[in-house]
């Protein structure tokens, strides 16, 4: 009985999740494969470490919003929320406020026209609780993967800036 020799190894190309985009640049559809997997990988994440903090009905943007109101112990904006998190609709936002003075982790506090968030001491321990889970399981994980610091501040460069050209290619696509 005789052996078939294996198959010469396939050429593969880039990973992508559709194809059918990659003609004129593979490079980007591969970086947006990257970003699509990791975006999903990061919700999930920020998901289920709130919930370890006791708010399991915190969704990703909830998360978001609760931290970008935590930081700098400073209180915020409903706009400079939206605008830090380039985040484009606001009722999502104002939706995830709602959530948080529902659950007595954000104040709101009426200052003229506009409304003033920030954390209560509910969402002060929740934010603490979040960023002790955060070192115990990922920090940890990460300083083990021999990833140097100085590369994921490059990568996150490269994020910012290409989500400029993203939003400037979003205003192009809206005029057509």
């Amino acid at each position: 009985m005789s052996r078939k020799s294996p198959a010469a190894p396939t050429k593969r190309g880039p990973i992508v999740s559709s194809e059918h985009l990659s003609h004129k640049a593979q490079e980007l559809s591969e970086f947006e494969f990257g970003l699509i997997i990791s975006s999903n990988a990061f919700n999930r994440w920020m998901v289920r470490c709130m919930a370890a903090t006791g708010y399991p009905e915190l969704g990703a943007l909830d998360v978001l919003v609760l931290h970008s109101v935590n930081h700098r112990s400073r209180a915020k904006r409903q706009g400079d929320i939206c605008l830090v998190l380039n985040v484009e609709d606001t009722h999502t936002v104002t939706y995830a406020l709602r959530k948080l003075v529902k659950l007595d982790l954000v104040v709101g506090e009426k200052q003229g026209k506009e409304t003033l968030f920030q954390t209560t001491e509910l969402g002060r321990e929740a934010c603490k609780r979040y960023a002790e889970i955060r070192e115990a399981c990922l920090i940890e994980s990460l300083d083990s993967m021999g990833i140097e610091r100085s590369e994921i501040s490059k990568v996150a460069g490269v994020l910012r800036a290409m989500s400029g050209l993203y939003d400037q290619a979003a205003r192009s696509a809206a005029s057509l």
